[in-house]
């Protein structure tokens, strides 16, 4: 399946963005309007953080086991999903970028590696799904960064 990317520009810096990406619990803040029931384990920043949630998308709920598995400050961070029982795996991907005019761009990149057959078989709505789940997430992001920020910067 062809991968989904969403992106945003935000006044933060790299170094900004990628602090609080950094940390598995903040995830969850831009994220809870469809992945639920975090569950933590492993260190609470970097390679290794894990989370496991309740995924509620597209009428359906499983869960999914997130794994970061790569990470390159202040530039990018890898995350590993696996889900449906190991039949679904995919890979998300934040990278950031600094703007020429000051702050960051912030991409998303949703890639699966597996899916099961019913994925396949509707991939273009799987696909638009997850672009509009996503674009919600860049948007909340956006502005957790903006109340992250301004309150470890006073």
């Amino acid at each position: 399946m062809k991968s989904v990317t969403v992106s945003i520009d935000v006044p933060q810096t790299p170094e900004q963005v990628y602090d609080f990406l950094d940390v598995m619990a903040h995830h969850e803040r831009f994220t809870n309007h469809y992945l639920t029931d975090y569950r933590y384990s492993g260190p609470d920043r970097g390679v290794g953080s894990r989370a496991t949630v309740t995924v509620a998308l597209g009428g359906t709920k499983t869960d999914v086991s997130i794994e970061v598995v790569e990470a390159d400050a202040p530039r990018r961070i890898v995350e590993r999903n696996v889900s449906a029982g190991g039949r679904r795996l995919a890979h998300g991907t934040y990278a950031i970028e600094p703007l020429p005019t000051g702050g960051s761009h912030i991409s998303f990149t949703y890639a699966w590696v597996r899916a099961p057959l019913a994925d396949r078989l509707l991939a273009a709505a799987v696909r638009a799904t997850m672009r509009r789940a996503n674009r919600t997430v860049m948007q909340r992001l956006a502005a957790e960064l903006a109340r992250h920020v301004s309150t470890t910067d006073s």
